[in-house]
């Protein structure tokens, strides 16, 4: 299904045309993948729309960038101010943002050293991503599978970089999880340990213990994953990052994905191996049930992570 377009997109400072914001065939990003780029929601409160830690997304695009030796003309603070920019003006929300940031037309070669810096966010309505929406307080898991693909390896595409030209590789755990009936693909790192999803992190539950994969095995640093272990030591959980073998996987109590887009979604099995008894755990529902509570508004955001949109016409969007 195409993006459903919105009015504007903000670039370089100021709100263009959704139809304005293009790029050249021979821009360098085009023929080298030389992007950086976020992935942020924004949700729908009482009182109207609320970015999901804004100013964490917004440091990580500047870090994933200085990685890259792409210097953006902008602090963290503009870039959060451009999100709300944008989300205010094009009044559609809950919504997906997307800030980018890219290497312009410039010169011909591998070299980007001399391509102009172009920065762009964009916003667009956008609903669950995997597996279906929870109905009635009813949870669901998804199944997925040890994807034959390898995550990134050290010293060659950085992994805490969120570059477009990682996900190509993602794109080729996606692809085949989807082609062999999956929903989604789980990647190992180089040793053979389990690394992350083709665009989420991956958590197990062992013994009352939750466990997530260090940065080390290749994973980005998920904001998603961050706030679920956040919630987990503020709700008594104790959580460990570690290395973890694959066959933890099919051992596991409890499996499940963390991400922007896909939030927190449980997983029913792996390699058509069912997680324990199929059913989505108690540890996952407890985080889900406060994520969920926090994210939708209904509890208190006691963690300080929204930053609130003001827009100029009240029109949310079912998704």
């Amino acid at each position: 299904m195409a993006i459903a377009k919105t009015e504007k997109i903000w670039h370089n400072g100021k709100l263009v045309n959704w139809e304005d914001a293009t790029v050249h065939i021979m821009s360098h990003v085009v023929n080298y993948g030389s992007s950086v780029f976020e992935g942020v929601r924004c949700y729908s409160h009482s009182d109207g729309p609320a970015i999901f830690r804004a100013y964490e997304h917004a440091q990580r695009l500047i870090n994933s960038a200085k990685v890259y030796r792409m210097d953006i003309p902008y602090t963290a603070d503009e870039i959060v101010g451009a999100m709300t920019e944008t989300i205010g003006h094009n009044g559609v929300w809950p919504c997906y943002v997307r800030p980018l940031v890219i290497r312009g037309y410039g010169e011909a070669g591998v070299n980007p050293f001399h391509c102009p810096i172009e920065v762009y966010v964009a916003n667009y309505a956008w609903g669950k991503y995997l597996g279906p929406e929870a109905v009635g307080g009813q949870y669901h898991g998804v199944d997925v599978c040890v994807s034959s693909w390898t995550r990134l390896a050290p010293n060659t595409l950085p992994a805490m970089a969120k570059a477009g030209a990682n996900y190509m590789n993602s794109q080729l755990i996606k692809m085949e999880a989807i082609t062999n009936g999956y929903v989604e693909g789980i990647a190992l790192d180089t040793n053979g340990y389990v690394s992350e999803g083709s665009g989420e992190n991956v958590f197990v539950v062992r013994n009352g213990m939750l466990e997530t994969a260090p940065l080390g095995s290749s994973v980005l640093p998920g904001i998603t994953r961050d706030s679920v272990i956040q919630l987990a030591r503020d709700l008594g959980i104790p959580v460990v990052e570690h290395i973890i073998p694959r066959e933890m996987l099919y051992l596991a109590d409890e499996v499940f994905f963390t991400g922007t887009a896909a939030e927190i979604t449980p997983i029913r099995s792996v390699d058509k191996i069912t997680v324990k008894d199929g059913k989505v755990g108690p540890i996952a529902t407890a985080l889900m049930d406060e994520f969920f509570g926090i994210v939708k508004g209904q509890k208190k955001d006691r963690f300080n992570w929204f930053t609130p949109v003001k827009v100029a016409s009240q029109q949310p969007v079912g998704v």
